[in-house]
């Protein structure tokens, strides 16, 4: 791996764990309220455009963050749609 995977991975790791707090904190909860669905549609929107954008130029770290992310801010959706 170049220097430029070991960064792209590290931040990928960073802004995907950023998520864990806010899907134990619903978790633990059973609230969303204050969750804004309109911000996590777009975000997951966005998350599948780099997903795609990953895929198509086999950038192994974008895709594994954006898949790993897309998981995480799709269970925080599902949790405001059932509890929000």
């Amino acid at each position: 791996m170049t220097s430029a995977d070991w960064l792209g991975s590290f931040a990928g790791f960073c802004t995907t764990i950023a998520f864990l707090p806010q899907v134990f904190k619903v978790w633990r909860s059973r609230s969303a309220r204050d969750i804004s669905l309109g911000m996590y549609a777009i975000f997951t929107f966005g998350i599948i455009c780099w997903l795609a954008y990953g895929w198509i130029l086999a950038i192994w770290p974008i895709i594994v963050a954006n898949m790993v992310t897309l998981v995480l801010v799709a269970a925080i959706v599902a949790m405001k749609l059932r509890w929000g």
